[in-house]
């Protein structure tokens, strides 16, 4: 089998947008995506939405320039090869976005499970077929709607909430308050603030979070800040959360599990470069006795993917939704399955089983690369 061709959409979803509010910093975004196609020569189709950021534009050069010349005429089974291959290409003057190789590996995946005839999480190998979901909070405005909505999350049946805070501390602190008292002692909540403390700040938050029973504290600093997660992991029992933007995917995991920086790792199909991260990453946190929590990939196609991966990994205990789910539900024409029960199970047809919206798509195209 060989790749024939490779479609790259440079897509902007200009219906939907956030406010700088809601984003925290850096002014309204729309949502921009790429809609990624590879084709084969025996007629099998690979697809895959890409991350973007708030460029467009500039990730359809990137894989344009860099991606697809790489995978074309390739054997679309040759997985691991082609990752490990693409290391050495990229280094030599390529240094491509964290996000870029990522669809390119989905579309693999699309292709192998699709031939096999088996749903993405089968082909992995499958460790149960629902996972359980939590709610992943935008920046809201006051912390009474942190706890409105955390109360919203719990009455659907869904197993945990996360806040992602504005990083102010006063502000966080009460929003943390709100949250426990709103949904009693026992549901389980997590705080995000997304890189917004120092050190002497994640320490007071983090003993409060101890106190007010927290399930984990994630990105508390930069995760590149090795040495000051280093010591906040060592002083607080909660659990420290990270590696989600890490450069180098799981070789720098590595590190971070053996000189304990964290105690949870972050993996996921779209900033990580794929399945084949992912699952690396998995394996890898499984042998050390580590939890490896997949990061929410934003957009619902992208999604999907994280979910087949969350389905064929046992040290993975949650499936992450940005909520409400509204914001970034397009692409696809079915939802994500979640039960009443709050569980979310994967498609059972061949692939990773979006069913793709084309005609969403085709109104959202700028360009085809």
């Amino acid at each position: 089998m060989r790749i024939t061709s490779i479609e790259i959409r440079v897509c902007q979803n200009t219906g939907t947008t956030m406010s700088d509010s809601e984003m925290r910093t850096g002014g309204k975004s729309t949502f921009d995506f790429l809609a990624i196609t590879m084709k084969t020569d025996e007629g099998v189709e690979g697809h895959s939405f890409g991350f973007a950021g708030r460029g467009a534009d500039m990730a359809g050069a990137i894989a344009a320039s860099a991606l697809k010349p790489f995978f074309l005429g390739k054997d679309p089974l040759l997985r691991e090869k082609h990752w490990q291959d693409f290391r050495t290409y990229d280094r030599w003057w390529n240094h491509v976005p964290i996000y870029s190789y990522g669809p390119f590996d989905i579309c693999l995946y699309d292709i192998a499970a699709k031939k096999a005839g088996l749903p993405l999480y089968k082909l992995l190998g499958a460790y149960r077929d629902k996972v359980p979901v939590y709610a992943s909070s935008f920046v809201l405005s006051s912390p009474e709607d942190y706890a409105k909505q955390a109360v919203e999350v719990k009455n659907r049946g869904w197993h945990a909430y996360k806040l992602h805070p504005p990083g102010k501390l006063a502000f966080d602190l009460e929003a943390y308050r709100a949250c426990r008292e709103a949904v009693g002692p026992d549901f389980r909540l997590m705080a995000d603030p997304v890189a917004a403390y120092s050190y002497e700040e994640a320490l007071r938050v983090g003993r409060e979070l101890e106190r007010l029973n927290y399930y984990w504290f994630e990105e508390p600093l930069f995760d590149v800040d090795l040495g000051g997660l280093r010591k906040l992991t060592d002083k607080l029992d909660i659990p420290i959360c990270g590696t989600e933007v890490l450069a180098g995917s799981h070789y720098s995991t590595a590190e971070c599990i053996a000189s304990r920086v964290v105690d949870i790792v972050r993996t996921d199909v779209s900033w990580k470069g794929g399945v084949t991260p992912v699952m690396k990453t998995a394996h890898l946190a499984e042998s050390f006795g580590v939890h490896c929590e997949l990061h929410t990939t934003i957009y619902h196609p992208l999604e999907i993917v994280n979910l087949h991966c969350c389905a064929a990994i046992s040290n993975c205990e949650f499936f992450e939704m940005l909520y409400p789910l509204s914001y970034m539900a397009f692409g696809m024409k079915t939802p994500i399955a979640i039960d009443v029960e709050g569980y979310a199970h994967p498609p059972e047809s061949p692939g990773i089983g979006v069913d793709w919206d084309w005609n969403f798509i085709e109104k959202c195209t700028m360009k085809t690369l």
